[in-house]
């Protein structure tokens, strides 16, 4: 089920945020509730898929019940935290990798081709992070699977993120409280990601669609074009789901930590990514970087080491191909040069901040074109075009396109900015004839009233993480 769907906002949202209410008083009834409104969610486009997100949520309970029992014996918790590991990890292995692997050992798989359930890559981290924060002793472990089912299986941020941490939520699930003004922030907020969604990234998404789908015959005016509306394609489905998981947590009485903070506005690659998906770097910050050192070593080398392992990591974790890999280097090669240089602290404060944001801004749309396209040499066709143009540079495609998308393209470069919340600020501060909480819910219920016309008019079109 997509969240942006007609069924999902006017059927399913309603029945389960009505089902919570009738329950508030008895919070085991609820959880249970929305745990079974969880798997069918999850069970609605292909049913099939449940069974593996549910047999990940026993297996990690069973290890975190392990874990923390033996949490004392540090050679028995640590064997056993290995175990949980390579029971994920292999899932993940089997469901995403298997058939890519297969096919560079040259291994022919014939018809056996497995599906990808959807999100597996969201919980399976989080039933990862569950157990780590038990054996460090950042949580302690639920004796109710229920409540490590609620806290895996989630519908808000379960296919899509943001990913939750354990100690996050941990107290959350037992004595959250639900009030009419977190209700009413969790409603705006579902509204905002509704409209990042239906009414930007999908507008962008058929243009972007459209250029890497014709990569040999474009302009470089048009593959520009095809690359920006692309940047921001997912940028605003991508941080619309986090807005919509956000809000539909505050709903139900849950406060997730924030995914995005305006990203391109970023002064370095460095700041980019700790404002993109930052439940994902955070994840791999606190998981996989500090364990193994982080900055803090004494070697270039090491930092070098780490650096790379985790962004080799970032691009796997992503995707079955070789261009998310080589995503994960391109990020890896930048910041290396970043943190060699500690060109972000140097930059801070000269006349070279505005030049290196534009740098900053380059480096990240060229990513997403490789991000983007189906295969190495599709990308580097399409960086090709984009850098050494060898036809025309303009073409009418290019210039069509242009007179067609240039309000779009501006609207979505504001939004991708702070300008519109900064706005909104200075307004409730401000003494109008109207009063600002009712010029707010007006403009709401407006922004509400498109994305219904949008869901309408529109024609099936996931979340781009949903791949993932």
């Amino acid at each position: 089920m997509v969240c942006s769907s007609s069924i999902f906002v006017f059927a399913f949202l309603p029945i389960v945020i009505l089902g919570n209410l009738i329950l508030k008083p008895w919070r085991g009834a609820q959880n249970v509730w929305l745990v079974f409104a969880s798997l069918f969610f999850y069970a609605w486009g292909e049913p099939r898929v449940v069974f593996v997100m549910i047999a990940s949520t026993l297996v990690n309970y069973v290890f975190g019940l392990l874990v923390g029992n033996f949490r004392e014996n540090k050679r028995i918790s640590y064997l056993l935290l290995i175990l949980m590991l390579l029971c994920n990890l292999s899932a993940l292995f089997v469901f995403k990798y298997m058939n890519f692997v297969f096919g560079i050992a040259g291994i022919d798989t014939g018809e056996w081709n497995i599906s990808l359930p959807i999100g597996i890559s969201f919980y399976t981290f989080q039933a990862i992070s569950y157990v780590i924060d038990v054996y460090r002793g950042d949580g302690e472990a639920q004796k109710n699977p229920l409540n490590v089912a609620l806290y895996i299986a989630f519908f808000p941020q379960l296919v899509a993120g943001p990913i939750v941490r354990y100690r996050t939520i941990e107290e959350q699930i037992r004595t959250r409280k639900e009030t009419a003004a977190d209700f009413s922030a969790g409603v705006q907020r579902f509204i905002l990601g509704l409209s990042k969604k239906l009414i930007l990234a999908n507008s962008f998404a058929p243009v972007a669609d459209y250029m890497f789908g014709h990569t040999d015959g474009l302009s470089t005016a048009s593959a520009w074009i095809g690359a920006i509306c692309y940047t921001l394609q997912i940028y605003f489905d991508f941080s619309g789901y986090s807005d919509m998981a956000i809000g539909m947590g505050r709903m139900f009485g849950f406060h997730f930590l924030e995914n995005f903070d305006y990203p391109y506005i970023s002064a370095t690659v460095t700041e980019f990514w700790r404002r993109w998906h930052i439940s994902l770097g955070t994840w791999f910050r606190d998981y996989i970087y500090f364990p193994l050192g982080g900055s803090r070593v004494k070697k270039k080398s090491r930092l070098l080491f780490n650096l790379f392992v985790v962004w080799t990591l970032t691009g796997i974790w992503h995707g079955a191909n070789w261009t998310f890999l080589f995503w994960g280097w391109w990020y890896f090669i930048i910041l290396a040069v970043e943190k060699l240089t500690k060109l972000p602290k140097w930059i801070e404060h000269t006349a070279w901040k505005i030049p290196y944001t534009v740098f900053t801004m380059f480096c990240v749309i060229l990513g997403w074109v490789l991000f983007r396209a189906d295969s190495l040499s599709q990308a580097v066709c399409y960086i090709g075009k984009m850098l050494l143009p060898a036809g025309k540079i303009v073409d009418n495609l290019s210039v069509f396109f242009l007179k067609d998308l240039w309000i779009l393209l501006a609207v979505g470069i504001l939004c991708s900015t702070p300008v519109f919340k900064n706005l909104g600020k200075k307004l409730e501060n401000t003494r109008l004839a109207v009063p600002a909480e009712l010029t707010k819910a007006l403009g709401y219920l407006v922004l509400f009233a498109f994305c219904v016309g949008f869901m309408v008019n529109s024609s099936y079109n996931p979340f781009i993480y949903f791949n993932f």
